[in-house]
């Protein structure tokens, strides 16, 4: 829609009303006799101009003095604007208005009559008023501005030839300030300053000091624009100088910067001492790189890739330390226990002695946080006189990372296994692959199928990465990884890693670590020694068993330099220059504690049994508590219990029941009660099947009325014909019992074997029932003195500490998915 006014007069400024539609405009500044298009969108803007279009088409424009205030006040407008005429208005399709004004005569606001729909004000039109001046002077200012405006023209600046016609033709110094400077391309705030002058010839003065800065800013643009054409000229003609210096070179003889770079490429080649397959393609890429001219990209690319190809240790190699009674020195100095591992590391050496050449072992050390793992891998490679590597690869989700990229990508590089065998020089390091069990899967590939190759003895000589493009050999590389547990690893990749597991410390084992290398080790990074700090044994153990619950040491690590900075302090401010530090005095440092061991009952319960949990901190006890209520035979089962947990409960409650009658329970029981199962600490996930002796013992108690000694604990998967299959974690949980302080523990038959896996001392005082049908752990855990004999179980073997043989540490345990306690 178009509305025009071709015939349209623009009524004289005494005509002009008193009071107009305001429209805010912004990024320009409005001056009389301009004829401009306005695009306006804002919904107060379209009402003003509906106003206007309304009367007598009469709108008053001024300049916001924020462009980016979307919906001013009338705090954000100028005082002095223009009074314009909408001489055409034009809707489009988009919703905003199209309008052509004429500016008619300035105006200041009175005051702002209307703000809602659109603003409105009240205003007093300003008239030039000019000051006595002779005409020498009006013709001076006048020739002034377009001697200015010339030379902005000879400096680059444009105008439009009808602009420039008006401006030659114009002797009213007012107007000739005023298209002057509306012209320019000025900022808003110093046109509008323009504007408000009052007068004419005070404004042109002002305009033409306006001229001269312009005209010392395009001067000083053409001066950099010309240094910068001068820096390209100098650099083509330095460029076709270089390329003559280069025919003249070669007519002469002499080398240049390309010769002497391929010339050091072949002697390094040379001295690589590569495989006849590597050396082939190294002598390839250097004839193509001869040939390319030195500033292409490809040849960046070629000479990157030698690069690479003469960084890797090809034949370097570090000399392995044999003395099987350093080693074993080096591995005792460095860390407490741990004798599976170092065993296996003598028994390497032992075999080198025997046969030179050999294939790495491909290790992989399972344990939870803090035990060592890491640091192992550090003094396998001291114990062995070789190079140690470390690649994290927790999160890792790019299969580019082990292979590396191919060449045809920007940025590609080798991946970690060659980087890893630059950084260490020799082409037999140590290589601890950490966090094997924390790989990510994406679209970019599986890192975990990547390392199939590399850690396979069989596959690994003739290793092939992306970016190289050339079998490496592996081999010699002794491979260590580490994880926390074994499930997230790739069934096919834990099969090509001998797996040597490193469970959790005992208290003991604990406290000769703090002793040996965690105490030392803080007292001197806190800048003390034994003379200003005292700690006691007891102190110690007291840290490890109330403030410290975990299977490794770091936060027993945490716990005791949080002792020794507050003992660092007190020195610093010269309190004390000796502190003794007891379990009497160890809140004043670590507060109350954190962890206390579980209350002990006080008396034997019907329907309340002990059992023990595996969980990735140590070892755990339960108690779980069974009761029954009138109801319709229905099983509740409560504490946050995993399905497995959950169908060792049913399987419990099926055999139970189905031995009702030897148990001297009335079978019609299970029709009219309810029984409810629970395992306290109901905020802590729980699974797993080892509970299922511990569940039927409760369930057997509840039902029967007899109650469960309260001084047995026991572990054990039951099935329904009443069968004890073994367990896994027994080290842990036997940990967990000793702490609890229950001497005698009810574990099935077929773990007694994994006693010889548990050190000597950790059992000592313990007496061990081994059990391998139901009715031989009711026969033992139920207190059946002074009430109905049960079934009496046959042959329940027993043994104490006294009867063990030697014992070596334990072997693998079951895992669990979450870091949760499991009844495994």
């Amino acid at each position: 829609m178009i509305e025009d006014t071709p015939e349209l007069t623009p009524p004289s400024v005494e005509h002009i009303p008193d009071e107009l539609p305001l429209l805010p405009v912004r990024d320009i500044v409005i001056f009389p006799y301009m004829v401009l298009p306005l695009f306006v969108g804002r919904d107060l803007s379209i009402k003003a101009i509906d106003a206007a279009l309304a009367s007598d088409r009469l709108i008053f424009l001024t300049t916001q003095k924020n462009q980016e205030t979307d919906q001013p006040t009338s705090e954000d407008l100028h005082r002095i604007g223009t009074v314009g005429i909408i001489m055409r208005m034009m809707k489009l399709p988009d919703g905003r208005i199209k309008i052509l004004v004429q500016g008619l005569a300035k105006a200041r606001i009175q005051n702002i009559t209307q703000s809602h729909p659109f603003f409105s004000a009240h205003i007093e039109t300003i008239t030039d008023t000019p000051s006595a001046m002779s005409p020498l002077e009006h013709e001076a200012s006048i020739r002034s501005a377009r001697d200015g405006l010339e030379k902005l023209l000879g400096l680059g600046k444009v105008l439009m030839p009808d602009v420039l016609t008006v401006i030659e033709n114009l002797d009213d110094p007012g107007r000739l300030a005023d298209i002057i400077a509306s012209n320019l391309g000025l900022k808003i705030d110093i046109t509008q300053d323009v504007l408000e002058i009052e007068d004419p010839l005070t404004r042109l003065k002002h305009v033409n000091e306006i001229l001269g800065k312009e005209e010392e800013v395009l001067s000083m643009q053409q001066k950099i624009q010309a240094e910068a054409k001068g820096e390209m000229d100098k650099t083509q003609r330095e460029y076709f100088l270089r390329e003559q210096l280069k025919a003249i070179q070669k007519e002469l003889g002499e080398l240049d910067d390309r010769t002497e770079e391929v010339t050091d490429f072949r002697h390094r080649i040379q001295d690589a001492n590569m495989p006849e397959k590597v050396l082939k393609e190294a002598e390839k890429q250097l004839k193509r790189l001869e040939k390319m001219h030195q500033d292409s990209a490809e040849a960046g690319t070629i000479r990157t890739y030698i690069e690479w190809l003469v960084d890797v240790p090809w034949s370097q190699r570090s000399t392995d330390n044999l003395d099987i009674a350093r080693a074993s020195h080096v591995l005792h100095e460095d860390h407490y226990d741990l004798e599976k591992v170092k065993e296996r590391i003598l028994e390497y050496l032992a075999v080198r002695q025997l046969k030179a050449k050999m294939k790495g072992p491909i290790l992989c050390f399972v344990g939870p946080p803090g035990v060592g793992k890491t640091s192992l891998g550090k003094s396998i490679a001291r114990a062995l006189g070789r190079e140690f590597v470390r690649i994290s690869l927790g999160g890792t989700r790019d299969e580019a990372e082990i292979r590396g990229h191919r060449r045809t990508y920007v940025g590609a590089l080798p991946g970690r296994i060659i980087q890893g065998l630059k950084q260490a020089g020799t082409i037999n390091p140590v290589f601890m692959l950490d966090e094997v069990d924390k790989i990510g899967t994406d679209f970019r590939g599986d890192p975990s199928a990547a390392l199939l190759e590399v850690l396979d003895p069989e596959q690994n000589n003739a290793f092939v990465d992306h970016y190289l493009g050339v079998p490496v050999d592996l081999s010699d590389v002794m491979f260590i990884t580490t994880a926390n547990v074994t499930d997230p690893i790739l069934s096919a990749l834990r099969d090509r890693m001998e797996i040597i597991a490193i469970p959790g410390y005992s208290e003991e084992e604990k406290h000769g670590i703090a002793q040996r290398y965690l105490i030392p080790r803080q007292l001197d990074e806190h800048g003390i020694t034994e003379q200003h700090l005292h700690l006691t044994d007891s102190c110690v153990t007291q840290i490890i068993s109330q403030y410290t619950k975990e299977a490794g040491v770091r936060n027993l690590e945490r716990e005791l330099a949080n002792v020794m900075r507050k003992i660092a302090k007190r020195i610093a401010e010269g309190k004390i220059k000796q502190y003794h530090v007891s379990p009497r005095n160890l809140q004043q440092f670590l507060g109350v504690p954190k962890f206390l061991p579980e209350q002990e009952q006080e008396k034997d319960e019907v329907g309340l049994s002990t059992g023990l949990a595996w969980t990735e901190t140590g070892g755990d006890v339960l108690y779980i508590e069974a009761s029954v209520l009138k109801g319709k035979g229905q099983l509740t089962l409560t504490g946050q219990l995993g399905d497995v947990m959950k169908e060792s409960a049913h399987a419990a409650l099926s055999y139970i029941r189905s031995q009702a009658q030897q148990l001297g329970i009335d079978a019609s029981l299970f029709a009219k009660q309810d029984i409810h199962i629970h395992v306290p600490a109901g905020a802590i996930p729980k699974d797993g099947p080892s509970a299922g002796i511990t569940i039927a013992t409760a369930l057997a108690s509840c039902l029967s009325k007899i109650p469960v000694k309260r001084d047995i604990a026991m572990t054990g998967e039951i099935t329904l014909r009443g069968r004890i299959l073994p367990i896994g974690g027994l080290k842990e949980k036997v940990l967990a019992a000793k702490r609890a302080h229950i001497h005698t523990l009810i574990i099935p038959k077929r773990n007694q074997k994994d006693l010889e896996d548990i050190p000597k001392h950790l059992v000592r005082g313990l007496e061990f029932i081994f059990v391998d049908t139901m009715s031989q752990v009711l026969q033992t855990a139920l207190c059946t003195k002074g009430r109905k004999k049960l079934k009496p179980a046959q042959g329940v073997p027993r043994t104490t500490s006294r009867q063990r043989k030697k014992v070596i540490r334990p072997g693998k345990r079951t895992p669990v998915r979450q870091k949760v306690p499991k009844a495994s």
